[in-house]
């Protein structure tokens, strides 16, 4: 078995670093888009064999080290009752957003092996497929981007509704965000019961937040969820794009196996404030980057992989891969990453 990643997460030696990207699944593979041609967004999500044959495909193809199961970070909210459309150049859209503190009641409780079965479903059907030949990564997004969301309605720039409540009602922003905690912490639970062998959690809107708002509404219901899922002994990866000023605070008090890195810091910047944090590091090269030609790929993923110096590190995006890059830029970088050696 490649369990490269696996190594590299609990910081163990490795030969090579690893290297898998975000959204590695997606609309920049020819044979994703002739999936989604035979179904939406949604179906693709809750039909475990299209799931699963998406989640192979950058395995496939790409020559990644790790897969990441197919699905969405917003059937969370799905599941707990609130309707969903994911409609192509708009995004996705809660139907009715939660506005008021009587709609909190409306929300249903998570159970994972009933509103998200098909999810687990295609985990377990994942893991027969890869057989060993890499590692399975499940994830969920982290309370404050799953409240945001369905506080708002859809994604936004300013996100106002969503911290107009944070600021008129924090007592119902603290209720939601610890309903969502316990929902994600035991979904997780869930995917490594199923097979997931590592989780992501990703806080995709921690940039909307200020440092003492991100402190109060997002790290403590973040590291409730690592707190969750930890005993199952599985790394748990937190990742946080926009936040790069509060890593030494997420290792401090979420304590992941791995802090995810964001394309906004450069990588030695990156490598000195968190080396010594008792972590792995995961990223953090810039998805636009790819866009370059391979060999300019070629340097910079060499670069990056210098900078971190190899021993507890996954190389990735420092975002999810864009969905109009060449696939043959993505395999260009992968390769460099694992060519890659220190001098």
């Amino acid at each position: 078995m490649n369990d490269l990643f696996l190594r590299a997460c609990r910081s163990e030696p490795v030969d090579r670093v690893p290297v898998w990207m975000m959204r590695q699944a997606g609309r920049y593979l020819p044979e994703y888009r002739r999936v989604r041609e035979r179904a939406d967004f949604l179906t693709m999500c809750r039909t475990p064999e299209l799931a699963v044959e998406v989640t192979m495909q950058p395995v496939d193809l790409v020559g990644v080290d790790a897969a990441i199961i197919f699905s969405d970070i917003l059937v969370v909210p799905q599941a707990m009752g609130m309707g969903l459309s994911v409609d192509e150049g708009v995004g996705p859209v809660f139907h009715a957003p939660l506005r008021h503190e009587a709609d909190l009641d409306t929300l249903r409780p998570v159970v994972p092996e009933e509103g998200l079965a098909y999810m687990l479903d295609a985990l377990r059907l994942a893991r027969r497929e890869l057989d060993g030949r890499v590692p399975l990564i499940g994830f969920a997004g982290a309370p404050w981007t799953l409240a945001a969301y369905m506080v708002e309605g859809k994604g936004t720039k300013q996100w106002t509704k969503a911290k107009r409540l944070l600021v008129e009602r924090p007592d119902v922003a603290h209720r939601l965000l610890g309903m969502l905690a316990d929902a994600v912490g035991d979904f997780l639970v869930a995917q490594v019961e199923a097979g997931a062998q590592a989780v992501q959690v990703f806080d995709s809107w921690a940039a909307a937040l200020g440092e003492r708002d991100f402190a109060e509404f997002a790290l403590p219901y973040l590291a409730r969820v690592i707190d969750r899922v930890r005993p199952t002994g599985v790394p748990v990866i937190a990742f946080a794009p926009g936040a790069g000023w509060a890593l030494e605070r997420i290792v401090e008090v979420a304590r992941p196996t791995v802090l995810g890195i964001d394309w906004t810091l450069a990588p030695a910047t990156a490598h000195a404030r968190t080396a010594g944090l008792g972590v792995a590091r995961q990223g953090n090269f810039d998805p636009c980057w790819l866009y370059a030609p391979p060999e300019e790929i070629r340097r910079r993923a060499h670069a990056m992989c210098d900078a971190f110096g190899g021993t507890g590190h996954v190389a990735n995006l420092g975002h999810g891969i864009l969905p109009d890059v060449p696939p043959a830029h993505a395999i260009a970088f992968v390769e460099a990453v694992q060519e890659w050696r220190p001098r």
